[in-house]
């Protein structure tokens, strides 16, 4: 179904079809062209870190990131209930094993239920900033300092939210805030880890590249076209978070005062307009028949059918999930196209 107003759209405004036709015409277009080497170093300079490795999804960083951190079988990673299943994935693809902790109503993980969950076999916690929502770095490197626990920060929709981990992993899907259609890149200041990255994204080639490969590693690699839309997409990374503001802000106005729906706390950028509905599902089609496109929130790890808890335990995230959704949030939305979404929830709800 086509949508008037579909959930997301890409800001490509920038130099990405200068750079993708400079890739075409010089003929780099592989991993090993400079917009690779650029865009790294344009993001990392942008989050404040030292250095940045680009790969080839937000699922392949979080896999490197804590196969670099030499996350393996036997561990325990501790994962949100709340994120996108991509988390939970990354740590099975290393064989070790993700422990799920509840969110908080933010639809953060709740660092106060963490310290429960560690036994001798934790090695590492994943804070996931949900829906561009920062969680509480603080609480989650102090946890870590005491159990002496890796920090892999799951950013893939927080671009803008400076990074403290040891390492971030950031998503360049399409529907991400900044995108190279598909891609993603780890950020980390320790030279030695941002080597180990390179290594393992490269398919483990020695210096002698001899063909003999002495660990197992993965072709994580991103093209030099993808690198080029990335880099424009750097460019303009200031502006976008400006007009993505602008958007949670005009959304916050015309929302307050509808009844039947729960807006959610302020975001540190905002990917998605998330809020809580009561009838969600009846006003989802109300939406579409009127052509605007809602995304349900995610579902909780415990309920996958490869990590099904048979308890069924009781879960803040679950209670969110039955009732969340998320609006059209992307920079070409005009005032006039969100007055006119928020108008039909309202006519949902009967608020005048």
């Amino acid at each position: 179904m086509a949508f008037r107003y579909p959930v997301s759209q890409p800001h490509l405004t920038g130099r990405e079809t200068d750079y993708v036709t400079e890739a075409v015409g010089t003929g780099w277009i592989s991993s090993q062209g400079p917009f690779v080497r650029r865009f790294e170093e344009a993001f990392a300079e942008w989050n404040g870190k030292a250095h940045g490795v680009a790969c080839s999804s937000g699922t392949a960083a979080l896999t490197l990131a804590l196969r670099a951190l030499g996350i393996g079988p036997g561990d325990e990673v501790l994962v949100p209930e709340f994120t996108m299943v991509a988390s939970a994935w990354a740590v099975t693809y290393t064989g070790a094993t993700p422990v799920f902790v509840d969110c908080r109503d933010d639809l953060n993980i709740d660092v106060a239920l963490a310290e429960d969950k560690i036994t001798p076999r934790t090695k590492a916690i994943m804070p996931v900033h949900v829906y561009g929502r920062r969680c509480a770095m603080d609480a989650v490197l102090d946890l870590a300092y005491q159990y002496n626990l890796r920090v892999v920060e799951d950013s893939a929709e927080a671009h803008g939210v400076r990074p403290v981990g040891d390492i971030a992993c950031f998503s360049l899907y399409a529907n991400k805030i900044i995108t190279s259609g598909e891609g993603g890149i780890c950020l980390t200041d320790d030279a030695r880890l941002a080597a180990q990255l390179t290594h393992l994204r490269g398919m483990a080639f020695s210096q002698a590249h001899d063909f003999v490969h002495k660990k197992l590693a993965y072709n994580f690699r991103m093209t030099n076209l993808q690198a080029g839309v990335a880099l424009a997409q750097v460019e303009q990374l200031d502006e976008i978070l400006e007009l993505r503001a602008r958007i949670e802000k005009r959304y916050d106005e015309r929302l307050e005062g509808i009844s039947g729906i729960t807006r959610m706390p302020g975001r540190d950028v905002l990917w998605m307009y998330d809020l809580l509905a009561d009838g969600r599902d009846e006003l989802r089609a109300h939406l579409a028949a009127a052509g605007v496109e809602t995304r349900l929130f995610f579902q909780p790890m415990s309920r996958q059918p490869m990590y099904l808890d048979p308890s069924w335990p009781d879960l803040n995230a679950a209670r969110l999930a039955a009732r969340g959704c998320y609006l059209p949030t992307y920079t070409g939305l005009r005032e006039a196209d969100q007055d006119y979404i928020a108008a039909r929830i309202a006519e949902f709800y009967g608020t005048p």
